[in-house]
């Protein structure tokens, strides 16, 4: 796991640029409230609004922090980092809320308009504001990304949307002063619009989180790589690999060997692939499973790629490892990797096992149905 200094610096960091990203928002909603008031533009009050939300994203994101960096226990023992996920689950449902409620005023002002009354102290602060957003944005997204922190780079990336945003505002005012033309509740239409699609973005990445979802491609390619390059290893499969949090990945694989190999060597490869993968991917594997494979008979070489080369002609077959064939005891088995799109694995399974029963009346080979759980 990760060690606890590593921890504690983290979680300081986050917790340092979320209090910039609070007082920041915090004195723009407070200027942008003032000028929306005093001229009258729906465009400017529901920025104000936005900038408040942030401020109140950032408190959600210190306490997710506070929570997960709390050491494991005997009830938690990988730790408390997935309270993250959901803090940021809190936050896309405040962010969804925000940009719900600034659609409805918006629609009021389309359909029952309140003409604005801009000074150039106005246009300033909106100015000043669209500054200070790219600043912070850029800020806080570098330190997301420096700490592994996807709520701060979220928060980041969503302040340097809100300087675009901001800038729309002062366009707006800026042809409502030359032409006349009053545009501010139609683009507060626009602002909540994107914000209701940032809240629904991020809810629907927070939730996939949660629930878990498919490791990172590169991330599982690297893993496999580097069990493969153990010289007692023959191929990487079935990796699985647990999030708990941001900075603890938990996983499990198997690999196939040479059905010579003894306990001890077995015992000394998994612990090299182990501590390999750790230093180099940061993944913990939990566990290494092992495929025996046949190196003692030709005959079981060539019955391999033969069966090998059948059952890969179904649709839906990805792949077939873990082959192995008792010759004397006429027994077989091999996992077979279905594409999800495949409705009834257990009767393709047994079409399968029909199909090499005819080509090997004499033999019974049991084959396992797998999920294509990574790249």
């Amino acid at each position: 796991m990760e060690p606890s200094n590593s921890v504690a610096v983290r979680e300081k960091a986050i917790v340092r640029t979320s209090i910039i990203g609070i007082l920041a928002n915090v004195l723009l909603a407070a200027f942008k409230a003032a000028v929306g008031v005093v001229t009258h533009s729906i465009a400017v009050t529901l920025d104000a609004v936005n900038n408040l939300s942030d401020a109140l994203s950032s408190v959600i994101t210190i306490i997710g922090a506070k929570i997960a960096g709390k050491q494991p226990d005997k009830t938690h023992p990988f730790g408390h980092g997935r309270a993250e996920y959901l803090s940021a689950l809190i936050v896309s449902a405040i962010v969804l809320y925000a940009g719900i409620t600034s659609l409805l005023e918006s629609v009021k002002k389309i359909i029952h308009p309140e003409a604005a009354d801009y000074s150039v102290t106005s246009l300033v602060v909106i100015a000043s504001a669209i500054v200070v957003k790219l600043l912070l944005g850029r800020y806080v997204k570098s330190v997301g990304e420096k700490v592994n922190s996807s709520s701060l780079v979220a928060s980041g990336s969503d302040a340097l949307f809100d300087a675009i945003l901001s800038l729309s505002v002062l366009i707006s005012a800026i042809i409502f002063l030359t032409t006349g033309v009053g545009l501010e509740a139609f683009v507060g239409a626009v602002i909540a619009v994107v914000i209701i699609k940032s809240g629904i973005e991020m809810m629907r990445d927070t939730i996939a989180d949660i629930l878990g979802k498919r490791p990172d491609a590169d991330l599982a390619r690297k893993i496999k790589q580097v069990a493969s390059e153990d010289p007692d290893v023959h191929g990487a499969y079935d990796l699985i690999v647990h999030n708990y949090g941001p900075g603890l990945m938990v996983g499990s694989l198997h690999v196939g060997v040479p059905d010579t190999m003894t306990a001890d060597r077995i015992d000394e490869m998994t612990r090299r692939i182990v501590d390999r993968v750790a230093s180099e991917t940061g993944v913990i594997l939990t566990g290494v499973g092992i495929y025996s494979i046949n190196t003692k008979q030709d005959a079981a070489a060539a019955m391999r790629a033969e069966i090998t080369r059948k059952v890969m002609a179904h649709e839906g077959i990805i792949q077939v490892h873990g082959f192995y064939v008792n010759l004397e005891k006429k027994e077989g088995r091999f996992d077979a990797v279905m594409d999800f799109d495949v409705k009834d694995k257990a009767e393709l399974a047994r079409q399968i096992e029909e199909e090499i029963r005819g080509i090997y009346p004499e033999f019974v080979f049991r084959i396992q149905p797998d999920i294509d759980s990574s790249e």
